[in-house]
């Protein structure tokens, strides 16, 4: 895997000396230096450190540049397949644009319609912004590090309600949640 940290940072037309004092807690420039080159390893927790502060996902410092990029390269119509006239880059979930970051909600039992195996994405929205996601499914904290997900039916005030997903469920309500994730994408393999 090439070490795609120098890139990034150029890109963004950030100095070695922004990128450590972007980091929490700051490092030096000379340690970024070392990470960028190779000099000194890049841990999961170093990686944690300087994607968070770069704004993008960890996994993206390290993506390969040697393999290529996704493409788009046929529609499915009502007639069949398609190819296109020319093949275009596909959009990766963390390549997805938004207002708030993106977590993954993994599926271990079948709930609803979900499969284990499935990975729901869910964009984190502020609680004032929940009345864009009224009939949609969310993830949701609740104290004591638990979380409820579902289909958000109400919101009233600090209070948000949803209904779990399968028959039979009742509906939770939880007051003034830190946040609510709201799913954007499903990724299943066949």
């Amino acid at each position: 895997m090439i070490n795609r940290i120098r890139d990034i940072r150029k890109e963004k037309g950030w100095t070695l000396a922004d990128l450590a004092a972007a980091c929490t807690p700051p490092t030096t420039a000379q340690t970024i230096g070392r990470l960028e080159t190779g000099m000194r390893n890049l841990s999961l927790k170093w990686m944690d450190r300087i994607a968070n502060a770069l704004g993008v996902d960890p996994e993206t410092l390290v993506r390969s540049e040697k393999a290529a990029h996704p493409q788009v390269v046929a529609t499915l119509g009502d007639g069949g397949p398609e190819a296109l006239s020319e093949p275009r880059d596909a959009i990766l979930a963390t390549d997805l644009g938004g207002d708030g970051p993106l977590m993954v909600l993994t599926v271990q039992a079948s709930t609803g319609e979900y499969r284990p195996g499935d990975q729901i994405w869910l964009r984190q929205l502020d609680p004032a912004d929940t009345q864009r996601a009224i009939n949609r499914d969310v993830l949701v904290p609740r104290p004591g590090g638990r979380f409820a997900f579902g289909r958000l039916i109400d919101r009233q005030g600090t209070l948000v309600g949803i209904l779990p997903p399968g028959a039979g469920q009742k509906q939770q309500v939880i007051d003034t949640p830190a946040w609510v994730g709201v799913a954007e994408m499903l990724v299943r393999k066949l």
